[in-house]
């Protein structure tokens, strides 16, 4: 049995609080919270009684907590994008290593000072490529190195940002403006060049893109539309975009109907139906989508040319009702269809019949970003309780940065009108 790994979490927004601080839960003889640190004291103090934690061992900003000795084997770093590098190097100096959720920073030079003093240090850094560790990817990995399709030509992949979740995160919320957080390509999509590099076994080496801003901007406002959702707005009956559907009576999301998980868990701590309505009269996520001081893409595509000659294609958008992820592989000897949204990976060989494999009978736990996020934190505890290098599913930072790259590529090509930019231009 691996050794038990003390954990200081820094950040306890939905990934910090929600998604990694239960898998202490989950694997108590892996992982024990021992110090966690958050602006908001409320938050802070939900955790510390969950979790049995001392007031001596509560903070109130990652900054607070990195000027203490070293508290724990670990820190996770939770915090918003553009501070994960200026909190992630102290905390690498101090002795830890780190689990980073993604993406590692917008700005290139902080991804290499991070990557730089890491290696220096020889300290880990796993950045949280959360969809690695699903029982999908994972069982996809295996059919394509199987070599059922002969060698990859082409992918085609699509990444369908639900239209509710477009507005929650990317219009009214934390990462709707470039300028305080990260482009949308590189904080929505790293996921998917990692996925797209990992899954092939390909290096990128030019990208071109081109996206806006397309629908959620004032001149699309409908008329009679205001400020405020509950600001008397008269096209709130056909707005599917309007806060109190999305949050109070929508089947999926509504605390109405019982769903006070994420989003509404951002909205209002604890939520209910009398916190959310009042959050949401004059807050953040209360806002017209047509009328907030959002600047990211609402769809984007990027085209994709490897080392080795062959391509793909990453779409991403907004105005989708599964929000799921589908890729089709196009190989020598056949191709696979994989539908995240359906669990199933179609694999047909040239002249063969088509393989349905149906993944949702491969695992019993699909929560968490399709199974992945406890998988992933379970995978890094055990890397660092047996003291090995990453390998398997676990990426290092050296590897995510190559997402990195793709996503920051992609962002400066369509800045200027879909350019073609060398990657090598950014690694070096």
């Amino acid at each position: 049995m691996s050794k038990q790994v003390t954990v200081a979490i820094a950040g306890l927004g939905s990934r910090g609080k929600d998604t990694y601080a239960p898998t202490a839960k989950m694997f108590p003889d892996k992982m024990k919270i021992v110090a966690i640190a958050d602006i908001i004291p409320e938050k802070v103090a939900d955790v510390a009684k969950e979790y049995n934690i001392p007031e001596s061992a509560c903070y109130t900003s990652a900054e607070e907590m990195l000027k203490e000795d070293k508290l724990a084997d670990v820190m996770f770093i939770c915090t918003q994008d553009r501070q994960h590098v200026k909190q992630g190097i102290p905390a690498l100096r101090k002795g830890y290593d780190l689990l980073m959720e993604k993406p590692i920073s917008p700005d290139l030079d902080d991804c290499r000072e991070c990557v730089k003093v890491a290696n220096e240090l020889g300290r880990k850094i796993v950045v949280c490529h959360v969809l690695r560790y699903t029982p999908y990817y994972t069982k996809l990995k295996e059919v394509i190195d199987s070599g059922a399709i002969g060698e990859i030509v082409d992918i085609m992949a699509l990444e369908n940002v639900l239209y509710w979740h477009q507005a929650h995160s990317f219009v009214r919320g934390n990462w709707r403006n470039s300028n305080t957080t990260s482009p949308m390509i590189l904080q929505k999509c790293c996921h998917d060049f990692d996925l797209l590099l990992w899954l092939s076994g390909k290096t990128c080496d030019s990208v071109s893109s081109f996206g806006s801003t397309y629908y959620f901007k004032k001149e699309n406002a409908p008329e009679g539309a205001t400020p405020y959702c509950m600001g008397g707005c008269r096209a709130k009956k056909d707005c599917p975009y309007d806060a109190e559907k999305i949050y109070i009576t929508n089947d999926r999301t509504g605390v109405a109907k019982g769903k006070t998980g994420w989003p509404a868990d951002v909205v209002a701590q604890h939520p209910t139906v009398e916190n959310v309505t009042e959050a949401i009269k004059t807050g953040p996520y209360g806002r017209c989508v047509y009328m907030c001081d959002n600047n990211v893409v609402d769809h984007q595509v990027v085209n994709m040319n490897m080392t080795d000659g062959t391509t793909m294609t990453l779409t991403m958008c907004a105005f989708d009702t599964t929000g799921s992820r589908y890729q089709k592989f196009m190989g020598t000897k056949g191709e696979i269809i994989a539908d995240l949204s359906k669990n199933t990976i179609n694999v047909t060989t040239f002249g063969g019949k088509t393989e349905v494999i149906d993944v949702s009978k491969l695992a019993a736990d699909f929560s968490g970003h399709a199974g992945g996020d406890s998988r992933m934190v379970e995978e890094f505890l055990d890397m660092v309780a047996e003291g090995k290098e990453p390998q398997g599913n676990i990426t290092s930072i050296d590897r995510s940065m190559e997402s990195h790259y793709c996503a920051l590529a992609a962002e400066k090509s369509r800045l200027n009108d879909g350019e073609v930019v060398k990657l090598d231009t950014l690694r070096k």
